[in-house]
This record gives C-alpha cells, sequence and structure tokens, in this order.
C-alpha cells in the first residue's frame, strides 16, 4: 500500500511527470502450472512438498521432460521465473537414480556460484545425499579442493577455473569426467563476443575430454529474454537443442517508469546528471520506508550515491547503515552479509554496480531504480526484474544517461518494453580463438592426425602453424603438444589476439603486483596509454607505466571524477567486400578490412558534466589489426544531388578578429597573389580568398572575451585559395564533419542492435574509403570480428539510419552535443542540421520499419 501512494504521488507530480517518456504497467497474471512429474523420485518429490511446492510452472515441467528424453535443453524465461528447478530437478533426478552420477554448473560469477551452492546443499542434505555439492573456484582453498575433486558429485565452477584449473589437469578429475550426466549453464545470454566465443571453445575441450573418459553430458542452459536464444546455446555447446520458452510463471503487478532527467543547458543539450536525480528519487522512495536497489554503472557512481543517500537519511534522523554499497571490491563476508540483510529486511536500500544485477537471491525489494541504461535490453530487464520477484506491486524507474545509446532506449520505450531484437553473438571459429584453444587441447590430449576442433575444416592448417612455431609436433599419426608451460594460462578468454598485454595492479606495502586482466596491443594506445583511466570491475586505475616491448601496464587504485578518452588517427583498408546493396542512394556492404591505428592525444572528461578537464600527448607506436567492418558509402551521384541542394554551405563567419584584413593581405601577397591549389592568379577586380587551414571556430574567439583570433590568424594557418578551390575546400571541410557527426550517433546506436558495449566497436570516417567514395566504417575491435558487421548489414533496410535520425531529431541541443552528434566543433552552427538534412534524404522512400 505504501508503494502505491508513492506511486501515486508521483503521478500527480508535474515537476516530475514532465520528464517521463513513458510509465508502462504489466497487469498481474496468474501462474500456469502442472502437476510434479509421475516419474520424480518420490524423495525429490517429497522435498519440494517440504518447502511447499505442489506442482511446477507449464517451463519447468516442458525442462524436466525434454531432459529426461535425453535432450540439450535450453531455456528462456523472464527474470524471477523459476528457471533454477529446471535444471536442478533433471540434475537431483539423476544423482537419486545412479550413485555414480556427475554434474558439472558454470556460473559467470563467483557469487551466482555460492548462492547456487547454499540452494544446492540444502536440498541435496533433504534428499540424505549428504555432502556432495562444491564450489571450485579461484577462492577455494587448497585444503579442500582435493576432497571436492574426489567426493563432490556437484562440481560448481565458473568458466576461467574450467579453462584454466580443470581441463589442463583433467587425470585429477577422471571420476568426475567418467560419470558426468550433466553441464548446466546460468545466464546464458552473458556467454557473447569474445567471452562467448572463447566459452565455446571451452566447452569443446570439455567435450573431447568427457569423450575420452566415455561419458556424453547433456547441457542444461537458461537465459534471459534475447532474440536468438536457441541459435546461441548451439553455437556455444556445439549441439541441437531444445528450446523451452512456455512461461509459466505467475506476474505481478509492475510499473516501468522512464525517465530523462531536465535539459539545464538548452544550447549545449546538457541535462541534469542522472546520478542526482537518482539520489533524489531512491530518497523519496527510501523515505517510504520501501526497500529499494539502485544500480550505478560504475564504482566511483556507486559510492558517491552510496554517500548521498546517507546523508539524506541522516538529515531525517535515521541510521546511515540502513542503505549498503555492493560492488566488486567488497570481500566474499561483506558480501553475503548484505545479502542477507536484504532478505530479512533489516538493510532497506542497496546501491549496486552490475554485480547484484543477475540472480543472486536478495529476497522481496519493493523498487529498482537504474542510474543509466545498463547496455542491453537483457541487463535492463535483469535489473529492473530485481525488484517485486514473487508476488506483490513494485516499480522499476530508468533514468537516462546523456549518452547516444541512453536517449534512443528513454525516447523509444516500446523498443525496450516489445519482443528483444538484440542478438548474442559469437564466433567459436574465429582463427585467433581457435587457435588459443587448439594449443589448449592438444596439451590436453594428443590429436589425431584426422580430428577436426571447430566447425570450420582449418584443424590441419591451425596445426601445422603451431607446429611451424615449435608448439606442437606430429608423432604415430598424432600431434602432441612439444612445450613445457600449459598454454591455457596465456589465454585470456576476454582478449582475442594472441599479442596480450598484461594489467598489473600495485598492491602496496611491499607486495608485489597483482594482474587484474588482459587486453589486446591493438587497443592498448587508447585504453592504457600512460595517465588513463581504467576500470575493472568498478574500480577505478590510473595507468602509471607502460613496458610496450615487455606487454604490461602498471597501474594504482584511485579515486577521480574523470575518465579518459583517447583520440588516434585510423585508416581502415578493405581487403574483402563479402556482401553489399544499396540502401536508399547509399551503398552499404560489409568485409574484413585492415585498420591502422596511430593514437595522437587524450582528454580528461568530468563524469557527469561532461566537461573537458584537460588534455596530454600520447607518444605509442602505430598498431594494425584485422577486423570485420560494416560500412556505409556515399555514391558520386548522391554526392552531386547533395552539392546542387546547398548541403554543403556552411554559416559565415561575421567577425574574424581586428587583425583580419592585414593578416589576409600579409598571407595574398606571400602567395604571390596565386591559388595555392591549382595556382591561378588573382584576375582583374577580384581578389583570392584566404583559407584556414585549421577552422576558425576551433580556436573559440569570442570577441571582446579574448584575443584567440591572432593564433587563429597567424600566417602559417592561412593559405590563398581560388574562390573555386575556396569553394571545394570549405565543402570538403563541411563533409567531413558532416561525416563524423554520423558516425558518433551510429557507434552508440548500433549496439541497440548487437547487445554489445559502445567500446566493442570502433568507428572512422573518412573521404575516400570504399570505391574512393566518402565512406562511415563501424569495424569491429576483436581481431577478425565476432560477427556484429554482418548482423549491421543483415538489419532491415533503413532500421539503424532511422533510429540514428531519431536520436538527433529529439535531442534538445541547438548545434550538436554528446548526446547526438557529438561537440559542435568545427562548424558549430550547422553540424547538427547537416546530420539531419543527410538522413533525410538517406531515407527519403525507404519504408518506415518502426513508428518514430
Amino acid at each position: 500500500m505504501e508503494l502505491e501512494k508513492l506511486l501515486g504521488q508521483l503521478h500527480d507530480d508535474p515537476g516530475f511527470m514532465r520528464h517521463v517518456t513513458r510509465w508502462h504497467e504489466q497487469t498481474a497474471a496468474p501462474a500456469r502450472t502442472e502437476p510434479l512429474p509421475a516419474e520424480l523420485h518420490p524423495r525429490l518429490a517429497e522435498a519440494l512438498l517440504r518447502q511447499g511446492i505442489a506442482s511446477l510452472y507449464t517451463h519447468q515441467a516442458d525442462a524436466f521432460r525434454a531432459a529426461r528424453e535425453g535432450r540439450h535443453v535450453a531455456v528462456v524465461t523472464p527474470t524471477a521465473s523459476g528457471k533454477t528447478l529446471c535444471y536442478n530437478l533433471p540434475v537431483l533426478q539423476a544423482l537419486l537414480e545412479d550413485p555414480t552420477a556427475r554434474a558439472l554448473y558454470l556460473f559467470p560469477t563467483k557469487a551466482l556460484a555460492q548462492d547456487q551452492l547454499a540452494v544446492l546443499s540444502g536440498l541435496c542434505e533433504a534428499l540424505g545425499l549428504g555432502n556432495i555439492v562444491g564450489v571450485y573456484d579461484g577462492d577455494t582453498p587448497a585444503s579442500a579442493r582435493r576432497r571436492i575433486r574426489q567426493d563432490a558429485r556437484i562440481i560448481i565452477t565458473n568458466p576461467d577455473m574450467l579453462h584454466m584449473g580443470i581441463l589442463p589437469h583433467h587425470t585429477q578429475w577422471a571420476a568426475l569426467f567418467a560419470h558426468l550426466r550433466f553441464i548446466v549453464m546460468d545466464e546464458l545470454h552473458a556467454y557473447r563476443g569474445v567471452f562467448g566465443s572463447h566459452v565455446a571453445n571451452v566447452l569443446r575441450r570439455l567435450k573431447r575430454i568427457a569423450g575420452f573418459y566415455g561419458s556424453a553430458p547433456q547441457f542444461i542452459a537458461s537465459s534471459a529474454t534475447i532474440a536468438n536464444p536457441e541459435e546461441l546455446a548451439r553455437r556455444l555447446t556445439s549441439s541441437p537443442v531444445a528450446l523451452i520458452t512456455r512461461d509459466g510463471s505467475p506476474k505481478a503487478h509492475k510499473h516501468f517508469i522512464f525517465y530523462n532527467p531536465p535539459v539545464v543547458d538548452p544550447a549545449l543539450g546538457i541535462r541534469r546528471p542522472a546520478l542526482l536525480e537518482a539520489r533524489d528519487i531512491a530518497g523519496r522512495f527510501l523515505m517510504h520506508d520501501l526497500q529499494t536497489i539502485i544500480f550505478a554503472r560504475s564504482r566511483l557512481g556507486t559510492e558517491l550515491l552510496l554517500t548521498y543517500l546517507r546523508q539524506l537519511l541522516e538529515e531525517r534522523g535515521l541510521p546511515a547503515e540502513l542503505v549498503r554499497g555492493y560492488r566488486g571490491g567488497y570481500l566474499p563476508k561483506e558480501r553475503r552479509a548484505i545479502e542477507q540483510g536484504l532478505r530479512q529486511g533489516k538493510v532497506r536500500g542497496v546501491v549496486a554496480t552490475n554485480a547484484l544485477e543477475l540472480g543472486i537471491d536478495i529476497g522481496d525489494l519493493s523498487a529498482a531504480i537504474l542510474t543509466g541504461y545498463p547496455g542491453s535490453i537483457a541487463s535492463t530487464v535483469q535489473q529492473a526484474g530485481r525488484a517485486g520477484r514473487r508476488s506483490r506491486v513494485s516499480a522499476a524507474i530508468l533514468i537516462a544517461g546523456p549518452s547516444p545509446l541512453d536517449q534512443y532506449i528513454v525516447t523509444h520505450p516500446d523498443f525496450l518494453l516489445g519482443r528483444s531484437p538484440e542478438r548474442a553473438l559469437i564466433a567459436p571459429d574465429n582463427p585467433a580463438v581457435l587457435l588459443s584453444h587448439l594449443a589448449c587441447a592438444a596439451f590436453e590430449l594428443p590429436l589425431a592426425g584426422d580430428e577436426r576442433f571447430g566447425a570450420e575444416d582449418i584443424t590441419a592448417q591451425l596445426l601445422s602453424f603451431l607446429a611451424e612455431d615449435g608448439q606442437v609436433r606430429l608423432a604415430g599419426g598424432r600431434w602432441h603438444w612439444a612445450r613445457a608451460a600449459y598454454p591455457a594460462g596465456s589465454v585470456s578468454l576476454r582478449s582475442a589476439g594472441a599479442d596480450i598485454f598484461t594489467i598489473l595492479a600495485g598492491a602496496g606495502d611491499g607486495k608485489p603486483p597483482q594482474t587484474i586482466g588482459t587486453l589486446e596491443r591493438f587497443s592498448v594506445p587508447l585504453l592504457l596509454h600512460e595517465g588513463a583511466v581504467y576500470m575493472h570491475e568498478g574500480q577505478t586505475y590510473i595507468v602509471e607505466r607502460l613496458d610496450w616491448e615487455a606487454g604490461l601496464a602498471y597501474v594504482q587504485p584511485a579515486e577521480v571524477d574523470y575518465y579518459t578518452e583517447a583520440s588516434a588517427n585510423i585508416e581502415v583498408q578493405i581487403s574483402q567486400t563479402l556482401a553489399e546493396e544499396d540502401e536508399g542512394p547509399l551503398r552499404r556492404g560489409f568485409g574484413e578490412v585492415i585498420v591502422h591505428s596511430q593514437a595522437t592525444s587524450f582528454r580528461k572528461i568530468r563524469l557527469f558534466t561532461q566537461e573537458v578537464i584537460g588534455r596530454g600527448p600520447i607518444t605509442l607506436p602505430a598498431v594494425s589489426m584485422p577486423a570485420g567492418s560494416f560500412w556505409y558509402a556515399l555514391p558520386p551521384a548522391f554526392l552531386e544531388q547533395l552539392q546542387e541542394l546547398g548541403a554543403w554551405q556552411g554559416e559565415p563567419i561575421r567577425d574574424y578578429g581586428p587583425n583580419w584584413e592585414i593578416q589576409r593581405r600579409l598571407a595574398r601577397q606571400r602567395d604571390g597573389f596565386r591559388c595555392r591549389h591549382c595556382g591561378a592568379p588573382e584576375p582583374p577586380g577580384r581578389e583570392h580568398d584566404v583559407h584556414h587551414l585549421r577552422p576558425f571556430r576551433e580556436f573559440g574567439y569570442i570577441p571582446g572575451a579574448n584575443e584567440r583570433y591572432r593564433q587563429a590568424n597567424a600566417l602559417d594557418n592561412l593559405i590563398t585559395l581560388c574562390p573555386r578551390c575556396h569553394r571545394l575546400a570549405e565543402a570538403a571541410r563541411q563533409l567531413r564533419s558532416t561525416l563524423a557527426g554520423l558516425a558518433h550517433v551510429l557507434r552508440h546506436v548500433a549496439p541497440v542492435f548487437l547487445m554489445c558495449d559502445p567500446a566493442d566497436l570502433g568507428v572512422v570516417s573518412t573521404h575516400e574509403g570504399y570505391q574512393g567514395w566518402p565512406t562511415i566504417f563501424i569495424y569491429e575491435r576483436a581481431p577478425a570480428g565476432i560477427g556484429f558487421s554482418q548482423a549491421l548489414f543483415d538489419l532491415p533496410e533503413g532500421e539503424l539510419l532511422r533510429a540514428a535520425l531519431d536520436v538527433v531529431r529529439q535531442c534538445q541541443c541547438l548545434a550538436g552535443c554528446p548526446s547526438c552528434v557529438g561537440a559542435a566543433g568545427e562548424f558549430s552552427g550547422n553540424v547538427k542540421s547537416q546530420v539531419l538534412r543527410l538522413l533525410r534524404l538517406c531515407l527519403a522512400g525507404l519504408p518506415e520499419v518502426y513508428p518514430t
């Protein structure tokens, strides 16, 4: 009742509702159930009845039947729909029927593993199976590992430990692999991109070892709602799967509110920081004693919100400890205490990173507040689903951040509320990824001469490469590992390239630095240059030193209120066009490219306000990488049409400063009164133009406020051009500026369709790209690509461009801002309008793929 009272107050508050773009209500719906299966083991049925479970939801019953039929199963139902029973029932049934049977559970996080340990241990004790469940991960004490290997019948672990700690040492796990009946994979949608591509190969190695010991395990997987769950499950497991989607769980009454913070600077389109809005809105829920979870995007955001909310509680005479933080870096004991406090109701609010996004049991919360779009629709649904996980009314509020991606989602709520368009993409046969795991497989078990590892028939070719490098040798018709070190230790599941940098964090107190991550060399100049802010599990680090030759980056923890953004000169060369077609007046395509990057400088940008507070140079070697890329190219006929329409006419500058006429005359005199481009002399009665090499607007001259016209009008920045060459130069500059603005927004809206982070994509606009035409390339940052490029090409005609148009059109800035086309830059008067005009011309005549 208290929640409904508060929601009523918010609905009647004009100041709040003015910024609500959608208030969606999900009506309550009853459960659809089936009786407990007749074949369910009596002890298991009795244990369920003791827990008050007298029937199964339809999807639980479907999953149990499919598993009993020996099929691989993928269950795709909403958050808090009881997916855990979908895999626990068939596993426990098998363990009761066969005293030798084993199961392996894979979870993407340690917290989920611990949560499942508590659930399974209680069930197994109730079933009389004893202490047969063990968690085997990096936190498992050495003293417990031997017992787990020998006695545990259910092993709970994560892909990293399976990859490095179990498969290479499979002889110590002979009992597990000889009797392995089930492999359970929770949160299947988390295994996507580079990470998912690696996990697919880890599972190939797992199946290979299991086959060696004589077992053929079944997979049971669960996933959040995505567009391609069957495809993802099939590609991860290399097996056909039965897809279970008939959700029978009850639906509670839920309010989902989309909130866009107010604009505080109309000219620049700057909105009030989402963090401050989250503080105010969460405060209202907490003051009504409504248990609330607030998600922040970073560790810094978590700590700031926690501080704000505790100050608010203290001002109202309430204990600050009613609100807790939850993020990476907390000790396991602290996390368990917070989770228990939430379940018991002693903790009334928790500010968390996505560490609490997944299905850890934290009880029945009233509200979830999302500070910024989490990056994917699946993550948004999961975070929102942390409230109202049982039957009571609940609320979720998404507070948009300033990025184009956030702005697109908050102004297109139907995109999130409808069927998810996100496809979780993996590329298990990416040559770099496949090569790494082929080496691991050879270490684990010799490969037969004709053995095939992976879907693509390139095993022999890759083995020959490994042999030339001295990693494997052929003996007796089998390929054997030829080195002393085991290869899994040098293969990161989160990097696609073979040339990897190791990131070392100083521990202080004379302790040796700890490895906290890895990164491909190609990305290092942009993300790990000296002075860069590096984020890991919500913790902020500053890069202090980079050892380019040794492949080491040394970082130190730091609390800063800014992030860094690097600039680079990037060139993209098309190696092979795989497909192309016309999209309106544009030509679009995708294929294989080589990306050349030379990092030049970086900016320090203040969090929340996007203010540039510092700059620095980057002096590192150029790097190159083969990648997949999607592109839009502007054919000559379309350029001519744009020229005729006056698309590239820039807004004139009225005041070039008091010394302009003198500098202009000196420049013409220096150049002999001839055009520096074509050599034409000045005709009688018409002086040549003088052009700024670096655009005048970039200097930020304000009459009466500064003297930046002096640098802008310096002779080394001026060049004499005839009227024709000057028009061409200005048009080319406008074209570059417009393409750069369009590229900015395309990069940020593309992830909506790809289930990836904007950082997974690079973008570059060039005056001479595909066939020498002006081109925008959206390339993948993973070497050789994951499949994002083809996914963009496969989108319905006009869908990506229309999404970009909607973001730019609905942005409230005047001339361009980071929320749409980027900073206004050299043509602050009309970059936004030029991008809008270009997009409208591109979309003219194309069918609308959804209402705008």
